[in-house]
């Protein structure tokens, strides 16, 4: 079943091609691999795992905002770009492992609600995604999402994503969704829990610019950390950063969008509770002179800038390219997609994080960001979920 996932994203993506969460069992998600934390703190264990960890998260932080800009701005459920972009199939109809439902399934006004699954043929649940939202004025509204995860092959969540959208200077479609070749704003913060606790905590502000002969221009800045911490190491790592310039969103010919960005940011770690999210002023226009999200708390540990390439079809990555990103710690990354493994495969996206020619860690997650951090000297891991280290 899972390799006809493979077979249903490459299928779409034939035209153009392009990481955290609880496993479950057989050929799904996965944690990613990092370096050993058992030793005690100040060695070189300790060392190699906090870089792995904190390099992981920083990896994480564009992943999540392209995957939340792209769900924001089309309906998953559709299979084009048009202008105004809708679902193309009716309520609960299976479309190569979505089902699209306008309104939400419990009937609420202006609702939708998105399930992916891990097989194309939608028997296997991985994503339940349900949008209410609030129309302010003719060019806004507010968004609240909830969002259910689930390990392959296990029919009870493993963890819920809640996010608060405010959506400014657009134009909308009749499922609320905004029109991108019209461009707006947006505010968003969310919430990761896993086992009823606040575990990922983010916040994030994109420009879409209008589009121009079907380019979309675009810049953001973002910045997160773990509330719960890791306890094994007794401490917590957050990040700020963002496609601050330069970002573009391409439609393709196949149905597929491309989004390409550079994410500069800052890595911080700091005793478990020590970190917190501060907000400033939104930007309206590109580049943000001031990001609008900053993070207060802890040390930094140095600058990253992650060159990004990813391709969603159907709201879903399917492909990823990063080559030779320089990470805080001195640390470099290459990101490979292995499209013969399947995007419901925990070896769909592949990485490496090396420390000169020296590998510290490897990772190794599916199309949903679900995988593990493996330390190369111990092979101690760590679990992602939704593209961050939890635990």
């Amino acid at each position: 079943m899972r390799d006809r996932f493979l077979s249903g994203a490459v299928a779409v993506l034939t035209a153009s091609a392009l990481l955290a969460g609880c496993s479950g069992g057989g050929g799904g998600s996965s944690p990613l691999s990092a370096p050993a934390t058992q030793s005690s703190p100040g060695n070189t264990s300790q060392a190699q795992s906090e870089a792995a960890v904190s390099d992981a998260n920083a990896l994480g932080s564009p992943l999540q905002d392209f995957n939340d800009f792209d769900k924001t701005i089309a309906s998953p459920g559709s299979g084009t770009d048009a202008s105004v972009r809708g679902r193309d199939v009716a309520n609960g109809v299976c479309n190569e492992g979505v089902e699209f439902f306008a309104p939400a399934r419990n009937g609420s006004a202006n609702s939708t609600e998105t399930i992916d699954f891990y097989d194309p043929a939608c028997t296997q649940e991985a994503r339940d995604v349900v949008r209410n939202f609030t129309p302010a004025s003719a060019s806004s509204e507010s968004v609240a999402v909830t969002e259910s995860l689930y390990a392959i092959g296990n029919a009870t969540a493993i963890a819920t994503r809640s996010e608060m959208r405010t959506i400014t200077n657009g134009t909308f479609n009749a499922d609320g969704f905004p029109i991108s070749s019209d461009g707006f704003d947006m505010v968003e913060s969310d919430t990761l829990n896993i086992s009823g606790a606040k575990t990922i905590v983010s916040s994030r502000e994109l420009t879409l610019e209008a589009s121009s002969n079907g380019v979309t221009d675009y810049c953001s800045d973002a910045a997160g950390y773990n509330a719960t911490g890791l306890a094994k190491m007794s401490e917590t790592f957050g990040w700020q950063g963002g496609v601050l310039a330069g970002g573009t969103r391409v439609p393709n010919a196949n149905g597929s969008v491309t989004w390409t960005g550079t994410d500069a940011g800052t890595a911080f770690k700091g005793a478990i509770g020590s970190l917190a999210i501060a907000s400033g002023t939104q930007s309206t226009t590109c580049p943000i002179a001031t990001p609008m999200f900053t993070l207060a708390g802890g040390t930094s540990t140095g600058t990253y800038n992650i060159p990004v390439t990813a391709t969603y079809a159907l709201g879903r990555l399917v492909n990823l390219s990063i080559s030779n990103a320089t990470l805080a710690n001195g640390t470099t990354l290459n990101v490979t997609t292995n499209q013969s493994a399947g995007g419901s495969s925990s070896q769909f996206i592949t990485g490496t994080i090396s420390s000169g020619s020296t590998q510290i860690a490897t990772f190794a997650v599916d199309a949903f960001g679900d995988g593990t951090l493996t330390l190369t000297a111990t092979g101690a891991q760590f679990v992602i979920t939704a593209w961050h280290v939890v635990r």
